[in-house]
């Protein structure tokens, strides 16, 4: 009888354990089987080392990529397959952003129930945010130059347009790449911001200082701050308040008014716009901006003026345009449409989901604003933008040596229709609104239509 029930007792231990190890069988499969999935010596997903399984739309059902035993295939347009290289990727897989890198547990189409099974054994199609024509839209304006475009839907956190250059296309590489191409500047570089920095000094005024807007600087086209130090201007723009030194872009008032606020505050407001953090797109991280935050008073003034060691990227600043279009919160943005029911219920909370206030809803408006009175007063208002109900400003950033500043132009529009965030970069394409806010209009025209 005793030895019955050490018997027993042996098997209920031996049960015990080999249920535990099913669990953390189980547990194991659910945490790191898409990552056994992809293992590449998986014959059933990779031929010859490279991906054999998925495909990639645009949000209108346009083929970007499919990948195949025989190599990826790509769309028939050879100025969409540029435009859209930094997220399709390459046939090395030298991009880091590309689809085969970032998505590639959902390209082969695995899931905890049934792993990488599926009856056409082709894999997964996904539908990606992004409108390959528009993509193809910036890509031509940017005429050959060096630098990105990114536009969003600010209510839903919709990317349509990721376009960086240079690029190369990808079903016909050239022997040689021109440098950088492998790099996507909308979410792995960061750059000077220039004057666009100045809504965010403008933002720290009306949050912290009771006379934001009667504060005036005459403005002399230069500052002196001893040994050799200045702060200078491209033309004297007399006394000027927030909105008129916005509107001018006034180094000389944004310098005084920085070192009135002090390095403390413009840290806060970087911390809130989100300038100096990484977001998460979907499995794409973008790189965050760096910022050298002195209490040495030229340095600090440069600091405030968008220059001195600012550093930002142009998704990130992209963010923050929809953040005051947004009264005071951003969306976060998102690149892919859910292919599943559950998927789907994911995306809704994702929608829903809100940076944290990065503004006061009054503080928001009145950028909303001034920015929209830069463009009317100073961008050539519904001539250089017809129909577009913009809100906008531009940067003139300084690289230097004998380079050429880079041209940015940041907004959005305020339209219900059209709710549309953008940033646009041209590398040393001298000023804002001649290179980049000409990039901004052929793209949001096309939108819009």
């Amino acid at each position: 009888m005793k030895k019955i029930e050490k018997r027993a007792i042996m098997c209920l231990m031996l049960g015990i354990v080999l249920l535990g190890g099913i669990c953390y069988f189980v547990y194991q499969d659910f945490t790191e089987g898409g990552e056994w999935a992809v293992y590449e010596g998986n014959r059933d997903v990779f031929a010859a080392g490279d991906l054999a399984k998925g495909a990639v739309y645009d949000r209108n059902g346009q083929l970007l990529m499919r990948n195949t035993a025989d190599g990826m295939i790509f769309n028939d347009n050879s100025t969409i397959r540029k435009a859209l290289m930094h997220i399709t990727g390459d046939k090395d897989n030298n991009i880091s952003t590309g689809t085969n890198r970032v998505f590639m547990k959902k390209l082969i189409g695995y899931d905890f129930v049934n792993g990488i099974y599926s009856l056409n054994n082709e894999g997964n199609d996904i539908s990606l945010t992004l409108d390959a024509d528009i993509c193809a839209t910036a890509y031509e304006a940017m005429a050959g130059r060096k630098g990105t475009v990114g536009v969003y839907n600010y209510k839903t956190g919709e990317i349509v347009c990721m376009v960086s250059t240079p690029s190369y296309d990808p079903a016909n590489p050239p022997s040689q790449v021109e440098e950088g191409s492998y790099i996507n500047r909308f979410t792995s570089a960061t750059f000077v911001p220039g004057s666009t920095f100045k809504l965010v000094t403008s933002a720290a005024a009306l949050e912290n200082l009771d006379d934001a807007y009667t504060y005036t600087v005459t403005c002399t086209g230069k500052q002196d701050y001893g040994h050799g130090d200045k702060v200078t201007d491209l033309s004297a723009h007399g006394t000027v308040d927030l909105k008129k030194a916005l509107e001018v872009s006034c180094n000389i008032y944004f310098g005084n008014l920085s070192e009135k606020l002090g390095s403390g505050l413009i840290s806060k407001y970087v911390g809130k716009a989100g300038l100096d953090r990484s977001y998460d797109i979907d499995g794409i991280e973008t790189k965050a901006g760096t910022f050298d935050y002195t209490d040495n008073p030229v340095q600090l003034a440069w600091t405030g003026i968008g220059q001195h060691q600012d550093m930002v990227n142009p998704c990130a600043m992209m963010v923050y345009m929809g953040g005051i279009a947004g009264g005071g919160t951003a969306v976060v943005p998102t690149i892919m449409y859910p292919d599943n029911v559950m998927d789907e219920q994911i995306s809704k909370v994702k929608a829903k989901i809100k940076t944290e206030d990065m503004l006061e809803a009054s503080t928001a408006q009145a950028l909303k604003s001034m920015m929209a009175n830069n463009v009317s007063e100073h961008y050539g208002g519904e001539s250089s933008f017809p129909g577009l109900k913009l809100c906008a400003k531009t940067g003139t950033a300084e690289v230097g040596g004998d380079r050429r500043p880079n041209s940015w132009f940041v907004g959005f529009l305020d339209d219900e229709v059209h709710p549309y965030a953008f940033a646009v970069l041209v590398e040393n394409g001298g000023y804002g609104i001649d290179a980049a806010g000409s990039v901004a209009n052929k793209v949001l025209q096309d939108l819009v239509r």
